[in-house]
């Protein structure tokens, strides 16, 4: 039985939009929602490892992999993100970030602040898929008794507490870490949603990762800064032996500046990414903080800490990699001039070789009209000499004195002839 169409169902199905999507549209509209804040009840411990991906990120997927299947759930594709693990009375979720993996997992609080925990997925079984280089101990407690106790644990040298989210609760750590490595934070409740807490728990855990990240530059920095200075001695040293004139040493000179200029390259390739990377992280690191809207609570807030610690290391991390920028636009300068110089020395080399050529040339002309001259006077000679020879052979017909007279006469006019005709194929050859 033919079924009729609904017209509603027409309407309907011709108001829906329906395109050809472009490349990449739904990577860009999964990234908004690639990272969404947890829930997260309270009291509570949080757990998070931050681990390199210096040697590729297949030991990472290896990792989870295996981390799933003694769960007993499903392995996660190789090319997803994130995922999240039951684990325990927790929850163990993974990360893949550019260069490094977040490893998370949250557990109900132990008695008191800082105690040991009988059972993490962090335990003598955990094979570390890179390099360690952040671990974070984040607790969420109540404001009472218990808070007064912890805040007393803490380093108070380098204490930071502060009243965050309009005071919805309290932040306090000293960036300290303990017997595991971990960085130790305390979260004070004092109203937080379930959303609200798990927003504020991950842009702490943001802010010790990146600012940790944003340092690795630093290093490097301090150990370009001697090559740096050993280049730019190099060129001063290039540079004085440039205005004293040694013209005889263009060559050496020409060479060690190519060598100064393929050692600060080589250096700056290789600080390329890091000084990039930093810079973004630390601009991570002070969206966090700016995002927390800190008020100080009798000393010093998160963000004038790292400020006072983080902001110094960048502007070294910047200082060099301008230093180098400049060295290599000094260096380019110094070829370009260089290369000017031997360049006239070249020019002036033609002009004397041309200078040289040229009397060359007025000296093969002389040459030439001499041996024209002498050519002349040799053909007339055999010219005359052949007509003397046809003279003898009619003697039977003339007397002697008749063709000796004849040959002398003949003379003159073999001559200019000669003359002329040799001319002439001079003046051939040269208009050719």
């Amino acid at each position: 039985m033919h079924k009729v169409q609904d017209p509603a169902e027409d309407a309907t199905a011709a108001a829906r939009l329906s395109f050809p999507p472009a490349e990449h549209r739904a990577v860009a509209l999964g990234e908004v929602h690639a990272r969404p804040f947890v829930a997260v009840s309270y009291p509570r411990i949080i757990l998070q490892l931050a681990f390199l991906m210096d040697v590729g990120q297949v030991p990472h997927n290896e990792l989870i992999e295996e981390l799933a299947r003694a769960q007993g759930v499903p392995v996660p594709d190789r090319e997803t993100r994130h995922c999240a693990i039951p684990w325990g009375r927790g929850t163990l979720r993974w990360e893949r970030h550019t260069e490094f993996s977040t490893w998370f997992w949250d557990g109900p609080a132990m008695p008191e602040f800082g105690e040991p925990m009988p059972l993490h997925p962090f335990g003598g079984s955990f094979r570390p898929p890179g390099k360690f280089i952040s671990g974070i101990r984040l607790e969420i407690w109540p404001d009472g008794a218990e808070v007064k106790k912890a805040i007393t644990t803490f380093e108070p040298a380098s204490l930071c507490r502060s009243r965050v989210r309009d005071g919805a609760a309290e932040a306090a750590t000293d960036f300290r870490q303990d017997g595991d490595g971990l960085t130790r934070i305390l979260i004070v409740d004092k109203g937080l949603t379930d959303l609200g807490r798990g927003a504020l728990v991950q842009c702490l855990l943001d802010i010790e990762t990146y600012r940790i990240l944003a340092m690795l530059a630093l290093p490097l920095a301090q150990a370009l800064s001697p090559e740096i200075r050993r280049i730019e001695e190099g060129l001063r040293s290039v540079t004085q032996r440039m205005r004293d004139q040694a013209w005889k040493e263009a060559d050496d000179t020409l060479g060690e500046i190519t060598r100064l200029s393929a050692e600060l390259e080589a250096n700056a390739a290789q600080s390329l990414y890091r000084f990039g990377a930093s810079k973004a992280y630390d601009s991570i690191v002070g969206e966090r903080i700016a995002s927390l809207n800190e008020e100080p609570i009798g000393g010093e807030t998160l963000g004038t800490f790292l400020e006072r610690r983080l902001a110094p290391a960048m502007r070294t991390c910047k200082s060099v990699e301008e230093r180098q920028q400049y060295l290599s636009l000094k260096l380019s300068r110094t070829t370009e001039l260089l290369r000017s110089w031997v360049d006239v020395g070249l020019a002036r080399q033609n002009t004397a070789l041309l200078a040289s050529m040229d009397k060359r040339a007025k000296l093969q002309l002389r040459l030439q009209q001499t041996v024209e001259s002498l050519s002349v006077a040799a053909i007339s000679y055999y010219i005359i000499g052949l007509a003397s020879y046809l003279a003898k052979g009619l003697d039977h017909s003339f007397s002697q004195p008749v063709s000796t007279v004849g040959i002398a006469a003949a003379v003159p006019f073999v001559v200019i002839l000669v003359w002329f005709f040799v001319r002439k194929v001079r003046l051939h050859h040269s208009d050719d």
